[in-house]
């Protein structure tokens, strides 16, 4: 990082330097290049103090009038200092004319040279509009440079609090989602406990197996799609340990998964929400769930019989997972999602579809 920001103050200043030189050519030695004629010292050495003095009016404008006075809405102390640089600018540069032209006299060639003087004191006294015309250029440019530069950094720094804002968002509520699944989970288990203690302890191991994977394979804020695929497989091996035939399960998984990258613990919060509140252990009840994959497009869809009053689950924050999911899509695939879900249908199903785009 210190290499790049050193790379890239070494090019802002050669390019600085290359566009003085261009300019210091094309403003004020002109003539040299298109004529046979030999310009005096005098005229040459004029000028380079007019351009000295474009130089310092430009970078005194650029790193300190505009940031303190017009960037700060100083708009009126801002105008009065710029007119006041260019006063002086004209007559230091009037000045010099004058001291070089006393010395030895200019000939025709320096006197082109040289911007043509206004005698008549009633307009603009004794300044010139030539170097009026320029200052006010330079001015210019500095100050839409410097402006353009302060909106450039505002807009780079908003969009960092914005990265930061969304990933401390993004933090917050995965770790909403995942004490849910924590919890709904540790009740089955609890309720294993007093049917049969070894495949509560199986249990056990298959949850402690996941916890791993939530705990050291989602750390970096993404994980594969073979992973994510192959825990939810994992919860629904899991739940499968409290229901009886009563209850018909249906999964459909790529057989050769493409790996790519996704965000962790995005199809688990349909899976869980299916098994919250569409089954219970000896009730008739059913659940279908299908993810498939063409490329970079993934569609899941969940549909499940609906058991109004479930009450395995002693989690009462329903619905928390399925919130949290859909404001996560909004944040880390905006437009590239689709989600419908269809409460109830005329087949007493709640379902639902998602079609995510991970181009």
């Amino acid at each position: 990082m210190t290499l790049h920001t050193s790379t890239g103050k070494f090019i802002t200043i050669v390019a600085h330097v290359l566009i003085w030189v261009v300019f210091g050519i094309a403003i004020f030695f002109y003539h040299p290049l298109f004529s046979s004629i030999d310009i005096p010292l005098q005229a040459i050495a004029a000028q380079g103090v007019t351009l000295i003095l474009l130089i310092a009016a430009f970078y005194l404008n650029a790193t300190i009038l505009v940031p303190r006075f017009l960037l700060k809405s100083h708009t009126v102390y801002y105008f009065l200092v710029l007119i006041a640089v260019v006063i002086v600018i004209v007559l230091i540069n009037d000045w010099v004319y004058l001291s070089f032209s006393s010395e030895q006299p200019l000939d025709q060639v320096t006197q082109m040279a040289r911007p043509p003087r206004l005698h008549n004191t009633d307009h603009l006294s004794h300044l010139e509009r030539p170097t009026i015309i320029i200052t006010a250029l330079v001015l210019g440019i500095g100050t839409s440079i410097t402006a353009i530069q302060k909106w450039q950094k505002d807009r780079q720094k908003r969009e960092e609090l914005e990265k930061e804002k969304v990933s401390s968002e993004l933090s917050f509520l995965k770790a909403q989602i995942n004490p849910h699944f924590f919890f709904n989970t540790m009740n089955n288990i609890y309720a294993l406990t007093t049917v049969d203690a070894e495949l509560a302890g199986k249990a056990i191991h298959q949850l402690s197996r996941m916890m791993r994977y939530l705990l050291y394979d989602t750390q970096s804020g993404h994980t594969m799609l073979s992973k994510e695929i192959a825990f939810v497989k994992d919860y629904i091996s899991l739940m499968q340990l409290r229901l009886t035939d009563a209850v018909k399960l249906n999964i459909c998984t790529p057989p050769n998964v493409e790996d790519i990258p996704l965000a962790p613990m995005i199809f688990l919060p349909f899976v869980e929400n299916a098994f919250k509140h569409g089954v219970r252990a000896t009730q008739p009840s059913h659940i279908d769930i299908s993810i498939l994959q063409d490329n970079k497009l993934l569609d899941m869809t969940v549909k499940n019989s609906v058991i109004k009053d479930n009450s395995v689950s002693l989690d009462t924050s329903s619905g928390i997972g399925l919130v949290n999911t859909k404001r996560r899509l909004d944040l880390l695939y905006p437009g590239k999602y689709t989600l419908d879900i269809n409460e109830l249908n005329a087949d007493n199903e709640y379902t639902v579809h998602l079609v995510l785009n991970l181009s």
